[in-house]
């Protein structure tokens, strides 16, 4: 597999969020990016600023953090035109993009849809986040924790030749820290993350992906929670190493209505925990993000205290659980 490693620098209303165009509060200025081999070569550059067509004033704090002004931008091409070429640099030979961090690859997607351009896909995009590699590389203790890439550049001892903060050089030291990592842990390449500005509509581009530790499923869109909730492949707790129905040792439950989790248990391979979150589209629409792993018997006490001390709360909301119907109830088999 060979990689695009990219990285964006954005601009936004410098008037606060009421002014902020509908579709469009970040609006790409730049996109840099590398080519990343297999064998961990760095192959290709692309660089290119973009004439901003919504904002055409730089947020006072953009422009400090960027050292870009309006004039420099001014006789550059439009996004749509600095897209099309990105794309077209990307090539059609198989690739995953690289970011550092989650939000890149949205904001791509995002400004193409203002702009009316093809989708790059229109279901849940496969990519690697650089960052969440590089903890779980070098940070195995706290495999949470996200540095900033300037400090992962210090770790690795990366000589920094150019300064940070601009799309084409933080690609190059986000391509650099990857190289480094697939020479020391190429197995952590499989941690693919998902984008999921394009959830799946239906059953068919659902996402069921296996890692080695843990079972992520994506859903397909529903009209509210409601059904998104009573959906049986949403609410059912399955071990993913045996593949058997669990019957729930903890309901799913939540306490802020959107993220809730639930307890199961398999005679052959323990304790599971089960966790969803509820995402909404921009249409209004909801799915779920399901992640269901192993767990020790000390993480699993601890969801059973967080329940009952729910269960205990005299203010309870009712929607708190999600209750039990024929839909979603969990059979052992």
């Amino acid at each position: 597999m060979n990689y695009v490693v990219f990285d964006l620098e954005w601009n936004q209303s410098n008037t606060g969020v009421s002014s902020r165009v509908e579709g469009l509060p970040f609006e790409i200025i730049e996109i840099g990016a590398i080519k990343v081999n297999a064998d961990g070569t760095l192959d290709a550059e692309f660089n290119e600023l973009i004439r901003p067509q919504v904002y055409r004033e730089m947020h006072r704090i953009t422009g400090k953090i960027v050292h870009l002004t309006m004039e420099e931008l001014k006789h550059s091409r439009t996004f749509p035109e600095v897209a099309t070429r990105f794309e077209m640099w990307c090539g059609t030979a198989p690739f995953l993009y690289c970011t550092w961090g989650t939000l890149d690859v949205m904001e791509l997607q995002r400004n193409r849809k203002y702009y009316d351009m093809m989708p790059l896909t229109e279901k849940p995009m496969p990519y690697l986040d650089v960052q969440k590699l590089f903890a779980l590389t070098y940070d195995a203790n706290e495999p949470r924790k996200r540095r900033a890439l300037q400090d992962a550049v210090d770790y690795l001892q990366i000589e920094k030749h150019v300064p940070f903060h601009r799309a084409f050089s933080d690609a190059y030291y986000t391509a650099k820290v990857l190289q480094e990592i697939m020479q020391v842990n190429p197995k952590v390449l499989s941690k693919v993350s998902y984008d999921v500005y394009y959830p799946p509509t239906s059953r068919e581009t659902e996402v069921k992906h296996q890692f080695d530790t843990y079972f992520k499923y994506i859903s397909r869109t529903f009209p509210g929670k409601h059904e998104l909730l009573n959906d049986k492949e949403v609410s059912s707790s399955k071990c993913y190493l045996c593949n058997r129905n669990l019957k729930k040792r903890v309901r799913w439950y939540t306490t802020n209505n959107r993220n809730y989790v639930c307890l199961a248990y398999c005679e052959v391979h323990g304790f599971l925990k089960g966790k969803i979150r509820v995402n909404k589209t921009a249409e209004g629409e909801v799915f779920a993000v399901k992640t269901t792993r192993l767990v020790d018997e000390e993480t699993a006490m601890e969801v059973e205290k967080k329940w009952e001390k729910l269960q205990a709360s005299k203010n309870k909301d009712e929607d708190s659980v999600i209750p039990e119907t024929p839909e979603n109830m969990d059979l052992q088999e």
